[in-house]
């Protein structure tokens, strides 16, 4: 009995090698590599833990989860039973709502032909039709060129995300129009109001009607503990220590003059734990924003990849138009796409090729897509479990982001002239 079960296993080990076989050695250094680099921070009490995924073509070359979903309590002390990381958990992805949610809806309704990224702003928010803003189109907001503050602490003024969209409307403009990339969330909460403005939907509906029930990403939503379904989720900061640094310290150049700091302490003073941790999503916005409060796993979000890198055909449909994917994906002045950054300074695309595109969150999400090898990275890590260093800070995930995609790239350069 015991000879035939060991000639099973062997024959399916085998079978295994065969499908395999020619990628075998080059995908276990790849692993190894990935192993070591995510362990060693995990080791060095850098980062809590990670769920990482690196898929090309129709292949998973690896997939797997690090440490800990939940490692510190509010006092950033080590709970008594650490919540491990599964590749299930849901993890708060940030600025990525920016391109899986907000660019991927406004691609659609480009598609639809509901919108033009040259249309400017001021035809659907008539607030816009003045001297100063009336030139700002949509592409503008896509690329971070409409001349917007950076960051606005609007949960001072608001809580509901009616509210928050006409205080922007009055805010006056830092920069000249086009004349350079300032990145700033304001013009993703922008499209995000203009989404609703066109389709007649709340920002979380259209998304979750158009994109996320089409792709089968069962996963993917705003305000997750509103669903009794979700108890797995990866937990981010204690409060939101950062932010009101960001209030209080001038030197972080976001300290905004008119505005006293204790004007307003509705600070969350618990481990934030399925609630978003950007302050102007959760406290002005609902939870809801264009620019931050989605929440995902790796296996989500990499059916948005897949639909990119599969030149917008899903299921021998087109979800979207090769087109438009051509037209948010073509690098402008600054090396960026729409929405998308193409830029490979940028630490999880460093040195990538010619097309290459991605993005980061400030909790520590980062998605990375190399066309030409037609391979992808996502790496979810709760970096602000970790709690502030020293400097005031987050541990600067860059060099890991860095270190990875040079496994990455090493892997599709082996063996090549």
């Amino acid at each position: 009995m015991q000879k035939k079960l060991f000639l099973l296993f062997s024959l399916l080990f085998f079978t295994h090698h065969i499908v395999t076989g020619q990628n075998s050695a080059k995908q276990k250094t790849l692993i190894t590599k990935i192993n070591t680099i995510l362990e060693n921070e995990i080791k060095k009490s850098n980062i809590p833990g990670a769920v990482i995924l690196v898929k090309q073509s129709d292949q998973v070359l690896y997939k797997n989860a690090f440490g800990y979903a939940s490692l510190n309590d509010f006092n950033n002390k080590r709970l008594k039973n650490p919540e491990k990381t599964t590749v299930n958990h849901l993890y708060d992805i940030a600025s990525l709502t920016k391109i899986i949610g907000t660019t991927t809806s406004i691609m659609l309704l480009v598609d639809q032909g509901l919108l033009n990224v040259d249309d400017p702003v001021c035809d659907y928010i008539k607030a816009f039709n003045t001297p100063d803003k009336n030139k700002i189109t949509i592409r503008h907001l896509l690329t971070h060129t409409a001349g917007l503050i950076e960051w606005f602490p609007f949960y001072y003024y608001s809580n509901k995300r009616k509210d928050t969209y006409k205080i922007i409307d009055k805010l006056p403009l830092k920069y000249a129009i086009g004349s350079g990339r300032h990145y700033s969330d304001l013009g993703f909460i922008l499209l995000g109001e203009i989404i609703e403005k066109v389709s007649n939907l709340p920002l979380d509906q259209f998304m979750e009607q158009h994109i996320f029930k089409p792709l089968q990403m069962e996963h993917t939503l705003f305000n997750p503990l509103e669903k009794e379904t979700h108890n797995k989720i990866a937990a981010t900061s204690h409060g939101n220590p950062f932010e009101n640094r960001m209030v209080t310290d001038a030197s972080l150049g976001f300290k905004i003059d008119s505005l006293h700091p204790n004007q307003w302490n509705g600070w969350r003073q618990y481990t934030l734990k399925g609630e978003v941790n950007d302050g102007n999503a959760w406290y002005a916005n609902e939870g809801v924003s264009g620019h931050a409060g989605i929440f995902s796993t790796v296996d989500d979000l990499q059916k948005v990849i897949d639909v990119l890198k599969n030149k917008g055909n899903l299921n021998d449909r087109q979800f979207i138009s090769e087109k438009t994917i051509n037209l948010f994906l073509t690098q402008d002045e600054f090396k960026n796409g729409l929405g998308w950054v193409m830029n490979n300074s940028s630490a999880y695309i460093k040195n990538a090729p010619k097309g290459s595109f991605g993005h980061t969150g400030f909790t520590g999400t980062s998605i990375a897509v190399i066309p030409e090898y037609d391979i992808s990275v996502i790496l979810l890590i709760n970096r602000q479990n970790m709690g502030l260093l020293a400097s005031k800070s987050y541990y600067n995930l860059n060099p890991i982001r860095e270190k990875i995609i040079t496994s990455v790239l090493d892997y599709c350069n082996k063996g090549k002239d």
